[in-house]
């Protein structure tokens, strides 16, 4: 009964935002046909923008795929909003917490169920000043070896034009057109079969996010940095908007009555 709630609030949230997506917004759709059409497997595109999620989810559920994001938890805790996703059987991830394992376990069962699981292995918008993917975290690759799933790479490019990251402005005339392309799976034999380490994880990290610049490189004609973006050498939040000014430490000092 869970699984046809979820199907439910899931068809019942399509319905809606599917035609406004038809409406407001251009396609150019390549590579769908990598996406299987049933059994386990893992989405793992770029992180542009808050809108993304909307295109993205409009390019897979066209490919005939109900989507499992894995998505923050505090998105659950919003009015309406919230009980269409938890309903809709999204993951919430408990993000530095005692209950970050949740979500890998609960991505690993779904997949093995033979549902598509969507994992943005940055883990947040991009912070790179051009937009390109970051330095990825490794829960995707811990995923992946874990089921055996097929990991499809998948870039996206235009939804940033609608939606600019921490923004709260819609621009949505002139129609955006929302650029997705779907590559191959991501080969990750040679991780198969050893044991998971760090290094391992990193590895078969930047292996995904090679293949993800890749597809956005052919989309913006331009090429990636021969360096990606680390925000752990840059000292910036894991979340939340990096531009925004750190509020001021109280110095203690007590201002006179």
């Amino acid at each position: 009964m869970a699984r046809e709630q979820a199907e439910f609030w899931y068809r019942f949230a399509a319905a809606i935002l599917r035609p406004l997506l038809m409406v407001l917004t251009k396609r150019d759709w390549r590579g769908a046909e990598h996406i299987p059409r049933e059994g386990g497997v893992i989405v793992c595109p770029n992180h542009i923008s808050y809108f993304d999620p909307l295109s993205f989810a409009h390019f897979v559920h066209d490919r005939g795929r109900t989507i499992r994001f894995l998505a923050k938890e505090v998105l659950f805790r919003i009015p309406v909003v919230g009980r269409i996703i938890a309903g809709a059987g999204q993951i919430p991830v408990y993000r530095g917490s005692r209950d970050a394992a949740l979500a890998f376990r609960d991505a690993v069962a779904a997949i093995r169920r033979g549902e598509c699981v969507a994992i943005y292995p940055e883990g947040t918008v991009t912070r790179d000043p051009d937009r390109w993917p970051m330095v990825g975290k490794t829960g995707a690759a811990r995923v992946a070896l874990a089921t055996g799933a097929p990991l499809i790479p998948i870039a996206q490019w235009g939804p940033q034009e609608v939606l600019a990251p921490y923004s709260k402005r819609l621009r949505l005339f002139p129609r955006k057109t929302m650029h997705v392309v779907a590559g191959p799976p991501v080969d990750l034999s040679e991780f198969a079969d050893r044991d998971v380490t760090p290094e391992l994880l990193r590895a078969a990290t930047e292996k995904i996010m090679a293949a993800i610049g890749a597809l956005l490189a052919e989309i913006r004609e331009e090429q990636p940095p021969a360096v990606r973006f680390d925000m752990r050498t840059q000292s910036l939040p894991e979340t939340g908007n990096p531009n925004k000014p750190k509020p001021k430490r109280d110095s203690g000092e007590r201002r006179p009555a």
